[in-house]
């Protein structure tokens, strides 16, 4: 009989979740703090520069505070020029070599924090790490305080990259952050929309994850809360949905780390590659386009995205070249597992480009 080896994966190490815990932030961080030079990186979402947090944040005179810009989703060359950005004040005077690296802001800023605390490590580009556990030192002490929720990335392997060739993540057991800090307040005053589109990420997390042919008691354990969290959220109106949707995303981003997302992200991340649309807003039109591959989850978020009044941006793909569309269709194919998880081994017998195509011009 052959022997099973089964997976034996990382998990972030320290969580502290509550509504002000992100006060707590300088204390944690102190304890890294080696002696009086040592500097720590904060990578914050620029969205906060003129927002009351900017001042929250626990500075010391030797820190680095660096602006990082999300509006496009991150890029390989924005990765490398951070790092760059970083590794020159230090190089000019070791004392201040970074300590630790601490992202704030959503899943974009959550994943250059990752990708960011993985380079100062290695060498070369970012766009050399693209790919499956092809990282051999580990990431800098780093740190994660999402201001957003959906995405998973505080609990994710995956730091989620657009290169030159292919939109992949660097996905290793070294990019998981040490520290999360899960503090419901942050979230507060997120408009709906992006509200919507970031917790579909998690809601779609779940549809593919507990469908899935890699679906097994770990992963649907932790699918099956996230799904049920998300719907108190966006069917019930539930008085704590801060809180809710926070521990939605942690719940639904282990239950793909046991598992796999499935054919909307593969779809998304091509629509992201060419057309640069985000991964939140990819994934829901996508989904939308899906409803014979799943029925009842499709179903389920026209319910939510009608409750909560979102209208979907339509006709994205009518105006793309002939070349563009088989580039979406070649990042999409890229992601093997996800057609794996979604369609079994056999995958490639049933979604063949012409099917690809097929959905891609539907949206």
């Amino acid at each position: 009989m052959d022997k099973i080896l089964f997976r034996n994966f990382k998990i972030v190490s320290h969580i502290i979740f509550g509504r002000g815990c992100f006060n707590q932030l300088a204390d944690i961080l102190a304890s890294q703090r080696t002696d009086q030079g040592s500097a720590m990186v904060f990578l914050v979402d620029d969205v906060f520069r003129q927002k009351p947090l900017k001042e929250r944040i626990p500075l010391q005179k030797q820190d680095l505070l660096v602006w990082v810009n999300v509006d496009d989703e991150p890029k390989t060359y924005y990765i490398d020029e951070l790092t760059r950005q970083i590794r020159t004040p230090m190089a000019q005077d070791p004392a201040r070599s970074p300590a630790g690296v601490i992202g704030i802001g959503g899943g974009s800023t959550l994943d250059i924090a990752k990708a960011v605390s993985l380079m100062l490590t290695n060498h070369g580009s970012s766009a050399d790490y693209q790919g499956w556990d092809l990282i051999k030192t580990p990431a800098l002490y780093h740190v994660g305080v999402p201001t957003l929720s959906g995405t998973g990335a505080e609990i994710s392997r995956t730091t989620v990259l657009t290169g030159p060739q292919k939109k992949l993540g660097i996905n290793s057991d070294h990019t998981l952050f040490d520290q999360i800090v899960l503090d419901p307040e942050l979230v507060a005053g997120v408009s709906a929309e992006q509200r919507f589109y970031t917790g579909m990420d998690c809601y779609i997390h779940c549809v593919e994850s507990l469908s899935g042919t890699y679906l097994n008691a770990f992963s649907r354990s932790f699918g099956q809360k996230a799904m049920a969290l998300c719907r108190e959220v966006f069917l019930e109106d539930h008085p704590d949905s801060d809180d809710q949707l926070m521990m939605a995303s942690y719940f639904g981003g282990m239950s793909i780390a046991y598992s796999q997302v499935g054919i909307c992200h593969a779809l998304s991340y091509g629509l992201s590659f060419v057309l640069g649309t985000h991964h939140g807003v990819g994934n829901c039109i996508a989904f939308d386009q899906l409803e014979e591959y799943y029925p009842e989850g499709v179903a389920e978020f026209r319910r939510m995205k009608d409750k909560h009044g979102i209208t979907l941006p339509g006709g994205l793909v009518s105006g793309v070249s002939e070349k563009d569309l088989n580039t979406m269709i070649d990042v999409a194919l890229v992601l093997e597992p996800l057609w794996e998880n979604a369609l079994g081994a056999r995958w490639k017998q049933i979604m063949t480009r012409d099917q690809i195509k097929r959905l891609y011009v539907r949206m």
